[in-house]
């Protein structure tokens, strides 16, 4: 590299799988029979109409999110009212469980490399619990997490990239930025920074394009 640069990564979909992806899992630890939990969002959005009202913009995704933890609380007779009830209780204990192996190899090799890493997301401890980031070994020596569960300004709005590209110190071209929503993608873009739409149904793919942006070399991992 011939300047400093960033990895900059939404958590949930980038760094941890989906909940689309984990039903199984999640169906587990909640004691629900398998084929309980039918929504699959971008895996299969012809059968999920609240996900394709929220990718047109008719719903945010807090919006979808709560519906969907109304609609598990009332599978096990609970009333559930916030996101992170969902998250907590469907994936247990064990969080380094859903992480995604190819973002430990993107991480690793972006900081080997010298890159600067940050998180960017709108709910990282509105789901998964206060003080989350710290007790997650990957996010440790991350050099900066910006999350709107404490900022109240949520992407895209152009203040919430600013606030993570300040504390990077970095210019905005010297980020890339890896985001799972195409809106949240289009908002750093328009912020400087450079993209990497990421697709969740081929993760590999998109933290090698991220790597390639930073002129990282790409581990076998991610190849």
């Amino acid at each position: 590299m011939t300047q400093p640069q960033a990895l900059v990564l939404d958590f949930g979909g980038v760094v941890s799988r989906t909940l689309f992806e984990t039903h199984a899992a999640s169906e587990r630890a909640l004691g629900l029979a398998p084929g309980s939990l039918r929504w699959r969002g971008p895996f299969e959005p012809a059968g999920d109409a609240l996900w394709r009202d929220m990718q047109a913009g008719r719903i945010s995704e807090r919006d979808y999110w709560l519906v969907r933890t109304r609609e598990v609380g009332r599978l096990l007779g609970e009333e559930w009212t916030e996101m992170q009830t969902l998250v907590q209780r469907a994936r247990g204990a064990d969080i380094d469980a859903v992480i995604r192996p190819e973002a430990v190899a993107a991480v690793t090799a972006a900081r080997q490399a010298g890159c600067k890493l940050a998180v960017l997301s709108n709910e990282l401890d509105l789901f998964y619990g206060s003080g989350f980031a710290r007790r997650l070994p990957l996010l440790a020596g991350f050099d900066a997490i910006v999350d709107a569960s404490h900022t109240h300004i949520l992407k895209p709005d152009p203040r919430a990239y600013r606030a993570c590209i300040d504390a990077l110190a970095l210019p905005a071209s010297a980020c890339v930025f890896v985001d799972d929503q195409a809106r949240n993608v289009a908002g750093a873009e328009a912020a400087g920074m450079r993209v990497v739409a990421f697709d969740v149904r081929q993760p590999a793919d998109s933290f090698r394009r991220a790597l390639q942006l930073l002129g990282v070399p790409v581990p076998p991992a991610l190849q």
